[in-house]
């Protein structure tokens, strides 16, 4: 305001991932004929969550060369390209074994591009019917406070879904406490934990792992996700 500079914002995008819970099966169907050079891919996949929940696999079962050799890299480059873009809230997916197990091609018409559309579009038939659930990045938090301040600070990180891992003291007066947060909790927390603190606090945070995000909040964040 005091030098008339115009400022643009934008919401801090915390890095959540898409996975799957259950196992399904998907069809993607990239078929156009009429008239001239078409597209015809046509694959069958199914999806299962791998067991830790990070990763990505592709497993090849084609037989009687229902869908030509030369196709199948086609297929997972359009699985990859689609779990980039994420498929229910536009985060990238992972943790997830997809399996190409059928599949019909023409001798004209099927081309590259026309089995990474049919892999884009299984991925999506299949991930829809597999309990699509989002993964949260969960911080390793090191608070350090006067001791008069530990009650609020604590009292504070129970409302961020924060999980507390022990306290110990620090030098003469002061505490240092450690503690789990969703980094959904925590985006503001430098602003919130001087006002909590009386400007006395200070904290430092390091990734720790992905883990489910809460079905309520999942599905707020799906729901903002979607375009108006």
């Amino acid at each position: 305001n005091r030098y008339g500079v115009a400022v643009e914002t934008t919401d801090l995008r915390v890095p959540l991932r898409e996975t799957i819970a259950g196992k399904a099966q998907g069809l993607g169907r990239n078929v156009k004929q009429s008239g001239g050079h078409g597209e015809y891919g046509i694959c069958h996949i199914e999806v299962e969550p791998l067991e830790d929940s990070a990763g990505f696999e592709f497993v090849d079962k084609i037989v009687g060369g229902v869908v030509p050799r030369q196709f199948i890299p086609s297929v997972e480059k359009g699985v990859r390209w689609q779990m980039e873009q994420g498929v229910t809230a536009g985060y990238p997916m992972a943790g997830i074994r997809v399996t190409l197990y059928d599949g019909k091609a023409h001798s004209v018409d099927s081309s590259d591009m026309a089995f990474q559309k049919a892999g884009r579009a299984a991925l999506r038939d299949a991930v829809g019917k597999a309990q699509p659930t989002l993964l949260e990045p969960v911080d390793e938090v090191s608070i350090l406070v006067p001791d008069d301040y530990v009650g609020a600070v604590m009292s504070d990180l129970s409302g961020r879904r924060g999980r507390v891992l022990g306290s110990e003291p620090v030098g003469v007066g002061r505490t240092l406490v450690k503690a789990e947060i969703p980094e959904l909790e925590i985006s503001r927390y430098a602003i919130e934990l001087r006002s909590v603190s009386h400007g006395t606090g200070s904290f430092t945070r390091a990734y720790l792992r992905h883990e489910p995000l809460p079905s309520h909040l999942a599905a707020k964040v799906a729901a903002d996700s979607k375009p108006d």
